[in-house]
């Protein structure tokens, strides 16, 4: 009995072990790949398109225009899918994450080990989440990082936004009706697998660097972005 005992709690330490290891590695990983940076793309081309990178703290959003010349989101991120229904604001916030994440926890707190492990190993479907601004809730700070693209880069930033919607029978960008944070943001279905190596903050990370903008080599926080606009 001693020896089965003893038995079991090694094989239970090497598995604590193993865990905290990954762990460990996985972040010490993220930390060094967060801080090789990718250069901004030289361009000729005037950037006079504004546009943010926005964090809540631990997600990082890409915030656009709602209207200009090149698109009008508005049309497939209409502001009625929104619980105010204000046309009013000036700015869209665009992130993609996990499912399970964006609507069963709403706080770390209410974090369930089973939506963690299907989020962490490409279990889990995937949403955009939509956030509308008026131009005075976007005030630079440490995590709002005000910058401006050229119409090029823009067109590119478009383009991998709009592949990360999926969209329903007829083209529109499919809306998840009843689910929000507030009263002035919005949920539809996305494309593509969320894990630990494809986070939320990998896809705007992505983001910047098809839009030219710095970014990080690899980064699964938002402190990785931060980091490369630290000392604007």
């Amino acid at each position: 009995m001693a020896r089965l005992l003893r038995k079991s709690l090694k094989i239970v330490a090497y598995s604590v072990g193993g865990l905290v290891g990954a762990v460990a590695g996985y972040w010490s990983v993220a930390q060094v790949f967060s801080r090789i940076p990718v250069a901004k793309a030289p361009t000729d081309e005037a950037a006079t398109i504004p546009f943010f990178i926005h964090s809540n703290g631990v997600h990082t959003d890409l915030v656009v225009p709602l209207q200009t010349s090149y698109i009008d989101w508005t049309r497939q991120l209409p502001p009625g899918n929104t619980q105010a229904h204000d046309t009013t604001y000036h700015y869209v916030g665009i992130g993609w994450g996990d499912k399970g994440f964006y609507l069963e926890t709403p706080t770390w707190a209410e974090l369930k080990p089973r939506t963690a492990v299907r989020a962490g190993f490409w279990l889990s479907t995937t949403l955009m989440h939509t956030t509308y601004y008026r131009e005075a809730d976007l005030r630079p700070g440490p995590l709002c990082v005000p910058l401006r693209l050229t119409p090029t880069q823009y067109r590119h930033l478009i383009a991998y936004i709009e592949k990360s919607f999926q969209r329903d029978a007829t083209g529109q960008f499919n809306w998840v009706p009843g689910h929000s944070y507030g009263d002035h943001d919005a949920f539809y279905e996305a494309n593509s697998r969320y894990s630990i190596l494809n986070t939320c903050n990998t896809w705007a990370n992505t983001g910047l660097k098809v839009c030219g903008q710095r970014a990080c080599l690899w980064t699964p926080f938002d402190t990785g972005i931060l980091y490369q606009y630290r000392d604007r």
